[in-house]
């Protein structure tokens, strides 16, 4: 059974939607603003998420860039706003649809099923030695145990991952970092984060097989 995450302040909205989509053999979980649905994508893995845009404690892009920094799960969002801007904005930032209010349910259902569709497609578990990624459910496994990362940890490892056995210069490292977390890393917080990766990644941190330094360089993610 599919499970939806709801971000939505429009209370009876919620509650017509979580009825339609139970009908249809959902298992919907609610959220009411930014915070709690942050917390609840925390708590949960979902198959598809569906996103208000204008929240009463923020905002539907801020929580959609949180989703993506850890995440592929498909979000849609949903919004009264037809301005091209926000249409534009929230492509680019990485949702992979954009309904606007009001809508037909059945609409918002075939978009649902059309995303988590795609993606099912396009989200293959990435692998380097013993250590696996999948990029849908947003887990990471070594030898068969799930390996707890934070958000910008996650992020670094896909990129190693995705650009395995191609160095990966500390500028670019730092500049893909900063533009995730929308902080400036410096070198020494990078160096706080490869530490951080290889210690709960690798067999031996201090003698790393996995990501591998190229000194004066940067790094590289190698199959052993």
């Amino acid at each position: 059974m599919n499970k939806i995450l709801l971000v939505e302040d429009d209370i009876q909205l919620a509650r017509n939607l979580t009825r339609f989509l139970t009908s249809e053999g959902y298992t919907v979980v609610h959220a009411n603003g930014q915070t709690t649905g942050l917390k609840a994508f925390e708590d949960s893995i979902y198959d598809c998420v569906l996103l208000d845009l204008s929240l009463g404690d923020g905002s539907g892009f801020s929580v959609c860039s949180a989703i993506r920094a850890v995440s592929e799960v498909p979000v849609i969002f949903l919004t009264a706003s037809a301005d091209e801007a926000c249409t534009v904005a929230g492509f680019e930032m990485g949702a992979d649809d954009y309904i606007s209010k009001p809508f037909r349910p059945r609409e918002l259902l075939a978009r649902m099923k059309n995303a988590m569709r795609r993606s099912s497609r396009s989200n293959t578990v990435i692998s380097c030695a013993d250590v696996t990624i999948d990029p849908n459910r947003g887990v990471v496994m070594k030898n068969g145990t799930e390996v707890y990362l934070s958000a910008l940890e996650y992020r670094l490892l896909i990129m190693f991952f995705s650009n395995r056995e191609k160095l990966m210069t500390r500028d670019r490292l730092t500049e893909e970092l900063w533009s995730v977390s929308g902080e400036y890393i410096s070198d020494n917080t990078l160096n706080v984060y490869i530490k951080r990766l290889r210690e709960k990644i690798e067999d031996d941190p201090q003698n790393p097989k996995i990501i591998i330094t190229v000194r004066g360089m940067g790094y590289k993610a190698v199959e052993r």
